[in-house]
């Protein structure tokens, strides 16, 4: 991984210096310690103010298509209420800056989330990057 990192200007026409780097890094199926170890390498990147990293997800996939069909009709009469309460609750262990949490929320609900792995190695370079100290960034 370490000699697949490369930077692009960020911005047509600007001079590379003025533009941050982007760091296009295609993440796929991890387990969480392999996130551990992805994160731990771009750890340094992270505090660099000149890197910029942008992980997208569309949340969850929910369908048979997906194997995936969640829906607790005791608290939700209709199938679009669990699932963005199901979205929600991915967003709140995001928030909480923990990749374990983060595990934790998707082994507990099963939730297939599209981009989960690339936000965990995110979520696992952030807490490498600044020692588990969750009050210096924001995510």
């Amino acid at each position: 991984l370490k000699s697949g990192i490369s930077s692009q200007t960020g911005r047509a026409g600007s001079p590379p210096s003025e533009s941050p780097r982007l760091v296009p890094i295609v993440v796929g199926s991890l387990s969480p310690e392999r996130e551990q170890q992805v994160g731990e390498i771009l750890a340094p990147y992270i505090l660099d103010p000149g890197v910029v990293f942008i992980v997208s997800s569309d949340f969850c996939h929910w369908g048979r298509r997906f194997g995936f069909q969640y829906h607790d009709p005791s608290r939700f009469e209709h199938i679009h209420e669990s699932i963005a309460w199901l979205d929600s609750e991915g967003m709140k262990a995001i928030e909480a800056k923990t990749p374990r949490g983060f595990v934790d929320y998707l082994v507990k609900h099963s939730n297939t989330i599209c981009g989960r792995h690339p936000i965990g190695v995110l979520l696992c370079a952030l807490e490498h990057a600044y020692n588990g100290d969750v009050g210096k960034y924001e995510v």
